[in-house]
């Protein structure tokens, strides 16, 4: 009987949308529904937040997600905030119970012998344009940065006598990043083809073939353009590169602190994400490998 007064509520005094409505009634049908087979006896204005837990439990055990829980979740705070109001209960069940923790998504990241395969084996195109792309790519596998970061190289920032990037990121924060024979070899070729490519051109390190800038969509397509060669992942995208970085690192015994440096994360919890991602890694392996997995 407490339903449909809230629904009228939500339509009239509020103008929520039908669609709204139809969740909101469906949600609190499900939930009377379930702490009905657990007490007959209760109804809204005696369930406890215990009663609330138990349900949010079974949810999660019916295979329901994070975000799915909390909104229905939030059905229910809503409707006992309109109880409270309303003075038909004097508690709000649902003020101690806390949602679940939406789990964060693994970085997606490309495969130490792919982009191998990519950077020695499979050719990037010929001239200034095919240099440009096979730059781009070996230069955000070899130091992680982001996207703006590399737009917003300038000649001056690449010291060869130090071995050192110096790169702006967020909030203008400067970081410096090493780089080792491999990498300088590939910046001094492109540093000779693109001068003698494009003569008159800005200060910039990266240049399209008018001598101006990059631009990120320019850089996102070539990439994504690039990783399709090696790669059948959903996104293939600069920060993939940057997230493949971070892994390979990891992988290779890299600290954890180290890495949060040289990607110029502010908090080590943020780092903490790829972890998990060497962890997935080495489960795979024991798997595979092991006679007992």
């Amino acid at each position: 009987m407490l339903i449909e007064p809230f629904l009228d509520y939500l339509r009239l005094e509020k103008n929520c949308s039908e669609k709204t409505i139809v969740s909101y009634g469906t949600d609190l049908t499900k939930f009377e529904e379930f702490f009905k087979s657990v007490d007959e006896e209760i109804d809204f204005t005696t369930v406890d937040a215990d009663v609330i837990r138990l349900w949010v439990v079974s949810l999660m055990d019916g295979g329901y997600t994070s975000t799915s829980v909390n909104r229905k979740l939030s059905s229910l705070r809503s409707f006992y905030r309109y109880l409270l109001r309303k003075k038909i209960v004097a508690v709000d069940p649902t003020f101690k119970v806390v949602g679940p923790k939406k789990k964060k998504p693994l970085p997606v990241f490309v495969k130490e012998e792919d982009m191998n395969r990519l950077l020695d084996e499979i050719p990037c195109g010929k001239g200034f344009a095919g240099c440009l792309d096979k730059m781009i790519i070996e230069m955000f596998y070899a130091t992680g940065m982001r996207l703006s970061e590399l737009i917003g190289l300038d000649d001056a920032d690449i010291d060869f006598s130090a071995s050192l990037i110096k790169v702006t990121g967020k909030r203008n924060k400067q970081r410096l990043i090493p780089f080792g024979d491999e990498l300088r070899l590939s910046l001094l070729n492109y540093i000779k083809v693109r001068n003698e490519a494009v003569p008159d051109r800005e200060k910039v390190f990266f240049v399209k073939q008018d001598g101006k800038r990059l631009y990120p969509m320019k850089v996102y397509n070539l990439v994504k353009r690039n990783l399709s060669k090696v790669v059948t992942l959903k996104k293939r995208s600069p920060h993939v590169l940057r997230h493949s970085f971070a892994t390979s690192m990891l992988n290779n015994q890299a600290e954890l602190g180290a890495v949060k440096e040289l990607l110029g994360h502010e908090s080590l919890t943020t780092t903490e994400i790829y972890t998990h991602t060497t962890f997935e890694e080495l489960k795979k392996v024991y798997e595979q490998a092991h006679p007992r997995a």
